[in-house]
Parts: structure tokens; sequence; C-alpha cells
């Protein structure tokens, strides 16, 4: 008897291989202009990762 769920036959049905996977382009927006950051210099790049968001009160999804 087969146990997989109707989820997990989805789940294998819909995994991708190494070969068929792509790259993720990430855009950011940077002194008024949107670009990617994969063009960033290695200064740029280290900024972009130590960036800490943040929501203000009152202006979130559940300020609502």
């Amino acid at each position: 008897m087969n146990t997989m769920t109707e989820t997990e036959h989805l789940a294998a049905a819909l995994t991708l291989s190494d070969a068929e996977r792509q790259r993720c382009e990430v855009w950011t927006r940077v002194m008024g202009y949107h670009r990617p950051v994969a063009s960033f210099n290695i200064g740029k790049k280290g900024e972009h990762r130590e960036r800490r968001f943040f929501v203000e009160p009152g202006f979130g999804p559940a300020a609502g």
C-alpha cells in the first residue's frame, strides 16, 4: 500500500533537479532607481547583506 499523501505526491512531482533550476534575480532600490544586486561591487553587496528590515508601528499590515 502506498503511504504517501496527496501533498507528498505533489511535492515529489514538483521537485526540480539542479539542472532545471535558474537563479532568482534580486533587485533593490539604490539612490532613486532599481538595479540588480548581482551588478553591485563587492562593498555594496556586503552592505546589502547587512541590511535590517523593520516595520514602523502604525504602518504595518496589522495597522489596517
